[in-house]
Parts: C-alpha cells; structure tokens; sequence
C-alpha cells in the first residue's frame, strides 16, 4: 500500500474519488483494520505520508498494523527518472539522505523498506540501465541494512513487450546475476534481505499466453540458477497480473519443493476488487474488508501449494496491466 500520493489519486479517480488526503487517509484505514488480516498478510510497505498518519479514529496507523501482527514497512525510493545515455530508459533515485531518512523511518517504527527499480526488455535492456539498477538496489540495500530496516529488494522487469516467456527468462538471469554480483560487493548480509521479483511471464502484448505451471516452471528455474539459498523469502509482485492469475501463479510456484519462502508482495492483486467495492461509501467498508480478506487469505493459501480458485468473482479474473506504468 505504498503508492505515492499521485499513484493513489488514480486508484481514487478511478472510483469517482478526488485525491485529498481525507480520501487517502479513509482508503488506508479500511485497509489496516480489516479484521484479522493479520492471518494471512505478515508486512505491510506503507508510503511516507501513511507511516506518519494517523486513521481516521486517530490511531496511528503503524500501531494498528503492530496490533494485527502486520510489521510496518516503508517505500524509500524517490521513484524513476530518465537514465541518460541509454535507450529511453530510467534509474532509481533516492540514495541521497537515504540513511538519515531511513533512521527516521526506523524511529517511527519501520522494521523493512523496499526499493523499485525497473527493466524494460523492449527498450533493450541496455547494459547501461542492467549495470544501474542493480547498483542502485545493492547501495540501497547496504545503507538500509546499516541503519537497522530489512531492504526488500525489487528488480522489476516489466510486463510491457510482445516478447515470449523464453527473453523474459533471458533478461531475468542478465538482471538477477548483476544484482547478486553488487549486493556480494557492497557486503549485503543475505539473510537478511528479500528479493521481490516479477515472475517469469510473456509480455502483455504476446499472443502466446503461459499457463500457470509453465510460469511456474521458468521462475522456479530461475530461482535455482540465481538465488543463494541464504536468502530467507521471494515475495514476488503481481506486476499487473489479475488477481486470479497472480494467486494462480503463485500457487503453482508452491508445488514444487524449494529452499525458500516464496510468497507475495502484491499491491493491485490484492486491493482492485477490494477498491471498487468500497467505491468511497462508509456503508460498504464491510464488504470491502471482506473482498480484501478474501484475496490475502486466497494468496495465503497459495503460499502453501492449497489454493484450488474456487468461487472467486469476475471481477477477480480482470487483468490490470498498464502500459508504462509508474508510481
């Protein structure tokens, strides 16, 4: 829940809301105190206003995520910018007073911070823009680590292309190899990160779609050939996937034995239903609560390998990708 005040005036806009701060802060409210959704969602990545706010009965949000057993967590990027010199594509800043800003955090409570950085695959990707991301996630990571938060480290490789899952694969082992050969060399204690990676998709606008357990077959694959072990959890981002399909996914990801955690860190695949059904009315908080307890508990399960997608909704099976999309 960490889009910034912009990001979130869209997801408002798109259920007739203006973005006001009022707006946001009843939004984040419905969210943190739904009931019990602490058994099914562990941490939550806050964005820098909501990690100060209060709800709106003037609890501090961070003390009500604490109450859930929800450990609060920060966005610490100041978002993407043109990369020059490279074929149209971005950096991540935000390194600058990183760790005053992340002592800050710690203060209010954060325990864990997270950092996007994204690859194009139809720009490139450049080996300008590879070599960039992961340099900016290890510094990131290391000045995270030294000042007590848990950097979640995320390469994004977007969606956007008409690509196949094959060069997803291809970019996604150049990417991972150069973030893991920084991280070793900026002396990130391994254990004591997590990785949010895209899983190994086509791209949007392939003709070829990828069942579940082919995507979960070339992400696993990947996994194995670029992921120490010593990395305790993958929580893997929905990446506009629907919500039925990232749960999918990720349960078919869940079948197979592996070393790790894997789990997800999904914005849009948990909240879309739950946004249109509150639609900005407090008579509909309830039922809104209920849709997103339906998908954190659906992803809980998957988490497990036990998720079978019975009775999910329409609305659920909505692809949500946006073309060049920022936040």
């Amino acid at each position: 829940m960490d889009e910034s005040n912009a990001t979130c005036g869209k997801r408002l806009a798109s259920i007739g809301l203006e973005n006001t701060e009022a707006n946001r802060q009843a939004y984040r409210t419905l969210l943190v105190s739904a009931p019990g959704l602490g058994n099914y969602v562990s941490g939550a990545i806050l964005f820098e206003e909501t990690l100060y706010q209060s709800t709106v009965d003037g609890k501090k949000i961070v003390d009500v995520l604490t109450e859930q057993n929800i450990v609060p967590g920060i966005k610490t990027d100041k978002g993407l910018v043109p990369l020059a010199g490279s074929n149209d594509e971005s950096w991540c800043q935000g390194l600058d007073g990183l760790a005053s800003r992340s002592a800050a955090y710690y203060q209010q409570g954060a325990r864990f911070c997270k950092w996007r950085t994204v690859v194009s695959i139809p720009n490139g990707p450049s080996a300008l823009a590879v070599k960039e991301a992961a340099w900016g996630l290890a510094r990131y990571a290391a000045i995270s680590q030294d000042n007590g938060l848990v950097p979640i480290v995320e390469p994004e490789i977007l969606l956007d292309g008409e690509h196949g899952i094959d060069r997803t694969f291809e970019v996604a082992q150049q990417v991972w190899a150069e973030v893991f050969f920084y991280l070793a060399q900026n002396n990130v204690l391994f254990e004591g990160i997590l990785l949010k990676p895209s899983m190994v998709t086509p791209g949007a606008e392939c003709k070829e779609r990828a069942t579940p357990e082919k995507v979960a077959e070339y992400t696993l694959n990947l996994l194995k050939r670029r992921i120490p072990p010593a990395v305790p959890g993958i929580m893997f981002l929905s990446g506009g996937q629907s919500e039925i399909e990232a749960t999918l996914n990720l349960n078919a990801m869940n079948q197979a034995p592996n070393p790790w955690h894997v789990s997800f860190s999904y914005a849009r695949a948990l909240q879309n239903t739950c946004l249109k059904t509150w639609g900005g009315l407090p008579e509909n908080v309830k039922a809104a609560q209920d849709a997103l307890l339906t998908r954190a508990k659906a992803n809980s399960l998957a988490q497990l390998g036990k998720y079978t997608g019975e009775g999910e909704s329409a609305e659920a099976k909505e692809g949500m990708f946006v073309k060049g999309y920022t936040y």
